[in-house]
């Protein structure tokens, strides 16, 4: 089914599939028309844009990605959660490009990603259009200036082969004979606005090789008020505290209105469970920012931004209020000391058990809390709050977890980390969300 916009989700009749190919501008939030509604169980699909450097180059857009209109889903009401399995995320581009970033001063008004400007016309957010390649090839469509608010400090062209799982930088040459041509190699879907950053031809450093594992780094639930769609998370979202523009928040509204979509969290991928707040009615989940790419940390400040294929599927979580996103890792993404012991392992604790005197043994699952905040000291301690808030375990007793049976890991600088720790079963089923953990990682009821 084609995605159409509900002016009642209420009223409207849910449906068991719902095909999303319409965008947001870099906007994500309650003044934006939800559609669907999707019945609880129900999939979603879609083609996605890339996130980050097209939008960036786009002036029109009013955030760094390009995500998908939001999707209610049945019986999600505020103060619920809503569990998102990823089944399917494919990377549909050929080719891309990024890199380290730089600011043209003139161009915006505070931030760049969110107020961009014509300073040789004033128009704020122009309509523009790409003429020719490199540096010089975004043009204003009011009075023909070059617009462009972002510049390459270090960049580069990549070319992917997603049936192989590996990808390559490309020199100069390859990079410029791609941009006058990117639309084929991009595989922006139909309803993209965004320009293609390989237009720009950046490549400096050509011949590197690279593994290709894709996740998508903006997925989750609508923040209940209007926030830029690459601004919804701790770190970024700070740059909306007291700024000069539409966007501009207290950090106690920050707090309270977003949800941590944008993880950039590379564990955040195909065979995944993602388990989001709801905080405005039929929760509004959107995906986006596709990266083909991306090792813990995002040391960069951005990756590999792709076109994708995402198909998932919902379900909601009655009663489970959160301030931000729990994962479900894969087992192989999980840290090791947060891994399920098997049955050989148990044995063996079972015997130590019985020679110390030891009468009982938790059986527990792991769990994976995201933390975001203005620093990755401030992302953790968010992080563990959240997880002690959700549980109910003592905060101290969640220091001692994820220090003996589970981890702290980057997502992205400077502020979003993996707190994972094994959690009793019996909290977890408390939580709503025992049935989930014990089918994601084989644990025996």
């Amino acid at each position: 089914m084609s995605a159409q916009a509900s002016t009642s989700q209420s009223t409207a009749r849910a449906v068991e599939h719902l095909h999303v190919d319409r965008y947001t501008r870099g906007v994500i939030g309650p003044s934006l028309p939800m559609l669907g509604p999707v019945r609880d169980g129900g999939r979603i699909t879609s083609g996605t844009p890339p996130g980050c450097w097209g939008p960036m180059i786009t002036p029109l857009f009013q955030g760094g990605h390009e995500v998908t209109q939001p999707v209610a889903v049945q019986g999600a009401d505020v103060g619920d959660a809503l569990a998102v399995r990823i089944l399917r995320c494919d990377v549909v581009s050929r080719a891309t490009s990024s890199g380290v970033m730089s600011f043209v001063e003139g161009r915006y008004l505070g931030d760049p990603f969110v107020a961009k400007l014509c300073s040789a016309c004033g128009t704020p957010s122009p309509a523009s259009r790409v003429e020719g390649i490199g540096n010089d090839a975004i043009r204003c469509d009011v009075c023909g200036a070059e617009v462009n608010a972002f510049r390459f400090a270090n960049g580069y062209v990549i070319v992917l082969d997603k049936e192989n799982r590996v990808s390559l930088t490309v020199d100069r040459e390859a990079a410029e004979r791609i941009a006058r041509a990117p639309h084929e190699l991009a595989a922006l879907p139909g309803a993209s606005e965004q320009h293609s950053i390989l237009s720009l031809a950046r490549a400096d450093m050509p011949g590197v090789a690279a593994h290709m594992q894709p996740f998508l780094g903006n997925i989750g639930t609508m923040p209940s008020a209007d926030l830029p769609d690459s601004h919804n998370a701790g770190d970024f979202g700070a740059f909306l505290v007291g700024a000069p523009h539409r966007f501009a928040m207290s950090q106690e509204e920050l707090d309270r209105n977003k949800t941590d979509g944008h993880m950039d969290t590379n564990s955040v991928r195909e065979g995944a469970i993602l388990i989001c707040p709801v905080k405005v009615p039929g929760a509004g989940l959107y995906m986006g920012d596709m990266h083909a790419q991306q090792g813990n940390g995002e040391i960069a400040g951005h990756a590999t931004d792709v076109s994708g294929e995402v198909e998932v599927q919902v379900e909601v979580v009655k009663g489970l209020e959160l301030d931000g996103p729990i994962l479900l890792q894969r087992p192989d993404d999980l840290p090791p000391m947060a891994r399920p012991m098997n049955a050989a392992q148990r044995s063996h604790v079972e015997a130590l058990a019985k020679q110390f005197g030891q009468k009982t043994i938790e059986r527990n699952g792991p769990i994976t809390f995201i933390g975001s905040g203005t620093t990755l000291n401030e992302a953790t301690k968010v992080g563990l709050a959240r997880a002690a808030k959700a549980t109910g375990l003592p905060y101290d007793e969640i220091l001692n977890r994820a220090t003996i049976a589970g981890s702290i890991e980057i997502s992205r600088l400077p502020g979003v980390v993996r707190v994972t720790f094994l959690c009793p079963l019996d909290v977890l089923d408390r939580m709503g969300i025992g049935h989930l953990v014990r089918q994601q990682y084989g644990i025996e009821a």
